[in-house]
């Protein structure tokens, strides 16, 4: 009998186009080093150090309790779509219905979906650079033109209202807005918000407004296009429920978005994912409700340790960092280092054993930075900043 040898894996040709996340990337070869005897100190991955609030624990222990282990509907449970259309309407001062949130496994989904609603190959889609790697990614999974609009920091991070309107085309299709932002942590002011869509006028242009962060913001307030006459039809309003409750392992995120679109978003859920958790959630809905002093306790400890950071970082040859105003990340410019980002990243993790990410995980517009993140403790990062100043002394004329 003849023996089976192993076929040619011949991927369809849109997986070379696929990218990925880098700060799973380093977070395995920190774990790598870890493994090895090496004391690592992560600022590289982008989740708050917090454990779950201890009600939203409570309230899934006893959803899973009462059985709540079957399938739900595709758009999410009623209850949490209802909690949910109440608290975020709320917070941006619109009326939104529970018939326009659908609730997906994370935030990611959301991208996922709204790309493959209206992208089409060929069309254009404007996304923020440096900004979220999945953006980019998608953009070129499904074949179109990706169109990177810089952040500068000159701008603290904003988008040059001008060069959108210079980026928009005929084949734009989605313009993809990030507040709070990651990486950088800069926030778009409503006067910033109301300049875009200034820019986009009366296109027939849909917004992905990314707001994951939007109850990370330190200083004013949070702003969403969402509030924005003639926008609430043409925004896909992303947040969830990782960053702000430290739920990142629950795996629970929403979108907002008129309801005939919510209707076609969770026919791709049903496609897809089929639902969320419904124990995730029951206890979802415990996290909208409930007491919300956890938010406001991690936010005001985000603001310490961002400050302490800032200063640190100032001080270190070669560096220099503007103060963020949301998120809990710090985007240090390293230019005057004469290293590249990822080499500097790189070396840091080898020879000082602290794990960041380079500005360039984040877009090609994002050289010259290095991405750290303050979900640690104080304590770490207090050693963290040490050890990337005494390898400073060391390695950067």
């Amino acid at each position: 009998m003849s023996r089976a040898t192993q076929s040619e894996l011949r991927l369809a040709g849109r997986m070379a186009r696929l990218g990925t996340e880098t700060a799973f990337e380093v977070l395995v070869r920190a774990r790598a080093l870890e493994a090895k005897g090496r004391d690592i100190i992560h600022l590289e991955i982008g989740e708050p150090d917090f454990d779950t609030p201890r009600n939203v624990i409570e309230a899934g222990v006893d959803a899973l309790h009462k059985g709540w282990t079957h399938y739900g509907p595709s758009a999410g449970l009623p209850a949490l779509r209802e909690a949910i259309a109440e608290d975020a309407g709320r917070r941006r001062g619109v009326k939104i219905d529970a018939s326009e949130v659908v609730v997906v496994p994370g935030g990611k989904p959301i991208i996922f979906f709204t790309m493959l609603a209206f992208i089409e190959e060929g069309d254009e889609v404007i996304y923020p650079d440096p900004g979220f790697p999945i953006y980019e990614s998608m953009v070129h999974f499904l074949g179109a033109r990706a169109v990177p609009i810089k952040l500068r920091e000159s701008m603290d991070f904003a988008l040059d209202v001008k060069e959108l309107a210079s980026l928009i085309t005929d084949r734009t299709k989605l313009i993809i807005i990030n507040s709070p932002h990651n990486p950088t942590g800069g926030v778009l002011q409503e006067r910033d918000i109301r300049q875009i869509a200034a820019a986009i006028g009366e296109r027939d242009i849909m917004v992905l407004s990314d707001e994951i962060y939007s109850r990370l913001v330190f200083e004013g307030r949070h702003f969403s296009i969402m509030a924005v006459e003639g926008f609430r039809d043409r925004t896909i309003m992303l947040d969830g429920f990782s960053k702000t409750y430290a739920m990142t392992g629950w795996r629970m995120g929403y979108g907002i978005m008129r309801p005939d679109l919510a209707t076609h978003m969770a026919r791709l859920m049903t496609n897809s994912n089929s639902c969320t958790a419904s124990f995730t959630q029951v206890a979802g809905v415990e996290a909208v409700r409930g007491d919300q002093s956890s938010v406001d306790k991690m936010c005001q400890e985000f603001i310490r340790r961002r400050d302490l950071v800032v200063a640190a970082l100032n001080k270190i040859p070669g560096f220099s960092c503007r103060m963020p105003h949301g998120a809990f990340y710090v985007f240090p410019n390293i230019t005057k280092t004469g290293w590249t980002s990822k080499k500097l990243a790189d070396a840091l993790l080898e020879e000082a054993s602290v794990a960041c990410l380079a500005g360039t995980a984040f877009g090609s517009f994002g050289e010259g930075y290095l991405r750290f993140s303050v979900a640690n403790s104080l304590e770490n990062l207090q050693k963290a900043l040490k050890r990337v100043a005494e390898w400073a002394k060391k390695n950067v004329a």
